[in-house]
């Protein structure tokens, strides 16, 4: 995960909570926020590892009870050490597959995290956070408004407010900071949408922000 990366996210996140019209937004609040954000984030992951992790008891103790059970090494003398028995792949060897999959997934998520607490403490994220979020506060009525006229056929009260959220700083970042590619970064916005919205999201936010950027240009032009 790199810096502006991991900007973004902390970005979706402090938009989650800031007040909706936070005008006397400052340094020092979104510096709170971000780090409650990651306090927060720290918490959850610690107690889905904690409750995902059961699960490896639970195939380790499946394991054991299968070779210990099983008819050869019942009929072996006590002091005898078990002979390795094959694992049925049945339907419940299956879930307990799904499971260390689960697992491994919370662990990838878990080092996120963890990298993600490293990078908020750094100045180019804390710095970019904070650009970012400013700019949108002078500018949100024509980033609402651009969303709004680049949403015609949907019912912009039902689109997800994470998915506008995650528009909104992409908006942001297109329009105002412009320093970075066009498709980069709507390529991450879509990325965030994968990571933290519903399947349908990443479609319409690619679709939405690629009609915003040529409202933008039609507009210059005229």
């Amino acid at each position: 995960m790199n810096a502006r990366r991991a900007a973004r996210e902390l970005l979706l996140i402090l938009f989650s909570q800031l007040k909706k019209n936070a005008e006397n937004i400052n340094e020092e609040t979104i510096s709170d926020v971000v780090l409650k954000s990651v306090r927060i984030l720290v918490n959850s992951s610690q107690e889905e590892l904690e409750i995902t992790s059961g699960a490896l008891v639970d195939m380790q103790d499946f394991i054991y009870d299968l070779e210990l059970n099983d008819e050869k090494n019942l009929e072996r003398p006590f002091e005898a050490t078990n002979l390795p028995v094959p694992i049925p792949m049945t339907s419940d060897m299956q879930k307990k597959v799904d499971s260390m999959v689960d697992i491994a997934d919370k662990a990838f998520q878990a080092l996120e995290i963890a990298e993600l607490c490293v990078l908020s403490q750094t100045q180019e994220v804390k710095d970019f956070i904070i650009n970012i979020t400013k700019t949108y506060q002078k500018n949100r009525q024509e980033i609402k408004e651009l969303i709004n006229e680049s949403s015609i056929g949907w019912d912009i009260n039902r689109i997800l407010k994470i998915d506008k959220d995650i528009m909104k700083i992409a908006i942001t970042e297109l329009l105002y900071i412009k320093d970075a590619p066009v498709k980069v970064i709507i390529d991450e916005a879509v990325e965030l949408a994968k990571k933290y919205s519903s399947d349908e999201s990443t479609a319409f936010i690619n679709g939405i922000l690629g009609k915003v950027v040529k409202v933008k240009e039609l507009k210059a032009m005229n």
